[in-house]
């Protein structure tokens, strides 16, 4: 046995096909709409999700996957790997680190677990957790692989606009964020990730000028020249995240950045329309 297994959750909004490529397994959260319960991804798709959350008179709401879940994934994949290494979204934005640590202490098998907090979601935790699934087909070990995502996740960054605030509010997931609850109708936030929580980085009277800002910051952080890593992430928004995609390739060095739907779990709480980018530069 010298396999190391990958295992993330739903929120990394990793493609399906390129998740089994990798042998990424998926944990899914959960979407809740009254008594009706999906399991993201697997009963639910973003298209039904944003259907029905249009429709709904009521928000629906989320819950992390139990320490059952993991623990059935982690016997599975024990059978044959010597150490799995499961990287989920942000302990700030879920409890599902902590069903996951649950599981690590039932499991009664030979394998060791390494639980990790990206401290971000979406595809900036994809792009984590894809790093690993790489690195573990290179041949690498599970210490070599967790000390290269520890260097990692501090050089991660997601950006993203929401066209209202009410459902980070209504979900309780806005932090830094709140200060801008309150504002001038209409005024487009522009959001990112920093350690772990969302936190409000400007405000803008457009949209369009949101994304622009946006593409302004993702210069400052990586510049033009150095070659990165970038994927576009969106809710329900498909041409606009098609024009930012466009806008992208044209200003950064990079491969076609992947173009992402946002999981229903985390739509819970960003509402439809929301537009934005997971980017790193790799060392």
């Amino acid at each position: 046995m010298g396999r190391v297994s990958v295992v993330t959750d739903s929120s990394a909004d990793i493609p399906a096909e390129t998740a089994k490529a990798l042998g990424i397994r998926m944990i899914p959260l959960n979407v809740m709409f009254g008594r009706q319960v999906f399991r993201d991804r697997v009963d639910i798709t973003p298209q039904q999700f944003y259907r029905m959350l249009r429709q709904s008179t009521e928000l629906p709401t989320t819950s992390q996957p139990s320490a059952g879940d993991f623990l059935e994934v982690y016997r599975e994949l024990g059978q044959s790997a010597r150490d799995i290494i499961s990287i989920h979204l942000s302990a700030h934005l879920s409890g599902t680190l902590e069903s996951a640590h649950m599981a690590k202490v039932q499991l009664d098998l030979p394998v060791d677990i390494h639980i990790i907090d990206s401290r971000t979601t979406s595809m900036g935790l994809g792009f984590v957790a894809l790093a690993a699934a790489e690195m573990a087909q290179r041949g690498l070990d599970a210490a070599e692989i967790v000390q290269h995502l520890n260097a990692l996740i501090p050089r991660m960054n997601v950006l993203f606009v929401v066209d209202t605030l009410e459902y980070l509010h209504r979900g309780g997931r806005i932090g830094g964020a709140e200060r801008l609850l309150g504002s001038v109708l209409g005024i487009k936030p522009l959001l990112h990730i920093c350690d772990g929580r969302i936190d409000a980085l400007e405000k803008a009277r457009t949209k369009r000028g949101a994304v622009a800002r946006l593409l302004d910051i993702m210069e400052t952080r990586i510049g033009t020249e150095q070659a990165a890593c970038i994927a576009v992430v969106h809710g329900d928004a498909e041409m606009e995240a098609i024009a930012l995609r466009d806008l992208i390739q044209e200003r950064f060095h990079c491969k076609e950045p992947h173009i992402c739907e946002l999981c229903p779990a985390l739509g819970v709480h960003t509402g439809p329309g929301l537009v934005g980018a997971a980017f790193y530069t790799p060392e």
